[in-house]
């Protein structure tokens, strides 16, 4: 049975695809075998990163390891029940058909709510929430009162969240390891930095997820991209000249993998 990874989040520009087409190379180094879901079929990130990829291999004659990758069109049904069953047809089918053959599905999420977020989140083992580390993104997870700082009530995407887990308790199943990922964090002390830390750290309890640490703001992440390349997979250029940034961003690799418990799965 694969283990199912969702990256989700409901606002935008939060690096879900940076992390998930991260993830999903760094499971292809460990020699498992990976499925890859692009659920954005509008912006296709995930997608248009694999198409990078096996452009650059097929011109470098390179033979870097790549995914499995099954692709998901929405429902062009006028009613919303027929859309809906076919949509759930189709992301049945294409579980079912990844399942055959891989150890890790990696499903990379729009933002927003969508009948095809709410199945993925409800089949996730793994829930993976990057947010930027600020107090716009924290409103994503809680609303918060202006004068206190104290929540005050879960957001649209929590409660979203915790609908998915009830679906999933009352199929038996397992219950989702959700894992909030502070992505961008500051290298230097602010009172932003120091707030969002306590809110989080408050809020975990209460809506039950764990939090760990995502990727910086480098530019070497939005480079690689149109090559369809990684991190790791720059190790393997015979010309590859590493410089300090992509040392740092290496262990931020290192200490998302061990983070979300993917290190020797």
């Amino acid at each position: 049975m694969a283990k199912i990874i969702v990256f989700g989040n409901e606002k935008g520009g939060s690096g879900k695809s940076t992390t998930a087409i991260h993830v999903a190379i760094a499971l292809c180094y460990q020699n498992k075998n990976v499925g890859v879901i692009d659920l954005d079929i509008r912006q296709k990130s995930m997608f248009r990163f694999l198409e990078n990829r096996s452009d650059f291999c097929r011109k470098q004659k390179s033979d870097l390891p790549r995914p499995s990758f099954y692709k998901i069109d929405q429902s062009n049904k006028d009613s919303k029940a027929e859309s809906n069953s076919e949509e759930e047809k189709r992301f049945a089918d294409a579980l079912t058909t990844l399942e055959e053959t891989c150890d890790f599905l990696i499903i990379d999420c729009p933002g927003g709510i969508s009948n095809f977020v709410k199945m993925a989140h409800t089949v996730a083992d793994i829930l993976v929430t990057p947010m930027n580390d600020s107090l716009i993104d924290f409103d994503l997870l809680a609303k918060i009162e202006a004068s206190t700082g104290k929540v005050v009530g879960p957001s649209i995407y929590s409660e979203m969240v915790w609908e998915c887990r009830q679906i999933r308790a009352s199929a038996k199943h397992p219950p989702i390891d959700w894992v909030i990922l502070r992505n961008r964090m500051s290298h230097v002390f602010s009172k932003n930095k120091h707030q969002v830390g306590k809110s989080l750290k408050n809020l975990s309890k209460r809506i039950g997820f764990r939090l760990s640490t995502g990727f910086s703001e480098r530019v070497i992440f939005k480079e690689l991209f149109l090559s369809g390349l990684t991190l790791l997979d720059l190790e393997k250029m015979a010309d590859w000249q590493p410089t300090l940034s992509h040392i740092s961003a290496r262990q931020e690799m290192r200490m998302l993998l061990a983070g979300l418990n993917l290190i020797g799965d």
